[in-house]
């Protein structure tokens, strides 16, 4: 498996006044395509969420984290501080904010003052179909289950570079695998149908 990254440009909100703050928002949206340009090949790589893709991860012990950063936890789904559910638009969360933490209660004011609005979520990919149109010049992947490790409010999401650089590598993978199976199929004709 190979952690990753994916981000949504989500506007969380931060509410519940100084004795009970919260922020909640999406963490992932279903469906929403995310355009990721193009590969050395001039290949259109883009990829989406399916709507079942957390359908098992939300038991796991998951954490909400500051800026992906393991040293600053906000919430935990064990602990009852982290509360994640999908509905049809999404992965959806609520962090209960430690008014005793001072680095929770600094996120708390950067999220409400709208300073930071964007969140990243941080995964497996346990599965995945990829869909190729146009003779290979366009690969679009569906990312179909994934083991979920960490949300995380974020100043930067990391999304861009981190997906990129990975889906350019499976696109070079598909197209490796794809050479093969033609290769195979050519060589069977060639052969009279014969292996």
């Amino acid at each position: 498996m190979n952690y990753q990254v994916r981000n949504i440009a989500a506007t969380l909100r931060a509410d519940g006044g100084e004795s009970e703050p919260f922020i909640e928002g999406y963490f992932a949206v279903f469906d929403s395509v995310y355009d990721m340009g193009n590969d050395w090949f001039g290949t259109h790589l883009s990829e989406s969420i399916d709507k079942g893709a957390f359908k098992d991860a939300l038991n796991d012990d998951i954490r909400a984290l500051i800026n992906h950063n393991d040293t600053l936890v906000l919430g935990r789904t064990t602990a009852k501080t982290l509360e994640l559910r999908t509905d049809d638009h999404g992965l959806w969360g609520r962090i209960k904010i430690n008014p005793n933490d001072s680095d929770a209660m600094n996120l708390y004011a950067r999220v409400k003052r709208g300073d930071v609005s964007q969140c990243s979520f941080g995964f497996d990919i346990l599965e995945q179909t990829v869909d190729e149109k146009d003779n290979g010049k366009d690969l679009h992947w569906t990312i179909k289950a994934v083991k979920l490790y960490e949300v995380s409010p974020c100043t930067f999401p990391a999304y861009e570079e981190t997906a990129i650089s990975a889906r350019k590598k499976d696109a070079e993978d598909f197209r490796k695998r794809s050479g093969e199976a033609w290769r195979q199929r050519t060589l069977k004709k060639l052969n009279g149908g014969k292996e």
